[in-house]
């Protein structure tokens, strides 16, 4: 019979009360009780891993699931609770904190297309909803930059979908595609949710059909640049955009709007950069674009507004 004992680690699995748990050696990182109560809102019985254990002079050692069995605690409202917990035998302490050490180093974190992608198998109704809105665009969700036509950042589209729900979303999507006609500096994270931002801070005082006829004679790329020497993250791109949104108009955007979720500093709001020159009327016309799904009824393309 062949040894694989060099493969197999030797433990075995026992239930055992929390209560007969210690989690107190000083290789421990600080339990951080906010993870512990998010965690505790978000239960999930299918997500419970075994806890390690290293059974050293009778005393059941936590090096792996301190968090676990707080969770479980706090739930259960005992630490009468067992869990079930894999445990090494005899380990000295200096063993226990190296494996303690390394037990991340060589874990691949799952990227946030392989997450989507998980939660589109599992039937989730979220991430099966944003898959289906960014296709209706004739667009892709993928997990890479240099696909054509696509999205990767996931995080983003989740984001304004469960801060702003998914008419905001469709909103975004639209007016970018509309604009830039699926442009990969378009669909960027920062972007998305710079798009959807000023959506929701003016509501309906920002026309779309205006938004297209004025940004679409800069490019996206344009955009990006000047973003990132206003301000680092969204709230630059959202400041670019409000900005050249602006430009050459009789009535501007209130950039205070811009600043009403107390997301910034309010001493750093832009009043002193309006932008008020008045110029001859711009004719308000309807978005059209090739290879691109319009909303029912063409809610958005008939928006219109007085400059």
């Amino acid at each position: 019979m062949e040894d694989w004992s060099a493969y197999v680690p030797d433990v075995h699995f026992e239930k055992i009360p929390i209560r007969n748990l210690v989690a107190n050696q000083d290789y421990q990182r600080t339990l951080s009780i906010s993870h512990v109560t998010r965690t505790a809102e978000n239960f999930d019985l299918l997500q419970i891993n075994p806890v390690k254990v290293s059974r050293r002079d009778g005393i059941n050692y936590v090096f792996n699931g301190q968090h676990t069995i707080e969770v479980i605690a706090r739930i259960s409202g005992s630490r009468d609770t067992p869990v079930w917990c894999m445990v090494y035998d005899n380990l000295e302490y200096e063993t226990e904190a190296d494996i303690f050490a390394k037990q991340q180093k060589y874990v691949k974190a799952l990227s946030p297309y392989e997450i989507f992608m998980a939660n589109i198998e599992a039937g989730n109704e979220m991430q099966l909803t944003i898959k289906s809105l960014v296709e209706s665009y004739n667009l892709s969700i993928t997990g890479s930059k240099t696909v054509p036509n696509s999205i990767c950042a996931i995080s983003a589209l989740e984001y304004i979908y469960t801060k702003y729900g998914f008419h905001v979303l469709d909103k975004t999507l639209y007016i970018l595609v509309a604009t830039w006609e699926g442009d990969p500096f378009s669909l960027a994270a920062n972007m998305l949710k710079a798009m959807a931002k000023l959506l929701v801070c003016y509501e309906n005082t920002l026309h779309l059909d205006l938004f297209q006829q004025r940004l679409s004679r800069y490019s996206a790329k344009e955009i990006t640049r000047v973003a990132r020497e206003r301000r680092n993250g969204s709230m630059g791109f959202a400041e670019a955009l409000l900005l050249y949104y602006n430009k050459k108009s009789r009535n501007p955007l209130r950039w205070n709007n811009l600043y009403n979720k107390g997301e910034i500093d309010p001493e750093e709001s832009m009043d002193d950069m309006e932008i008020t020159e008045e110029v001859d009327d711009e004719q308000s016309q309807q978005i059209s674009f090739s290879a691109m799904r319009l909303p029912p009824q063409t809610l958005y393309a008939n928006e219109t507004g007085d400059e």
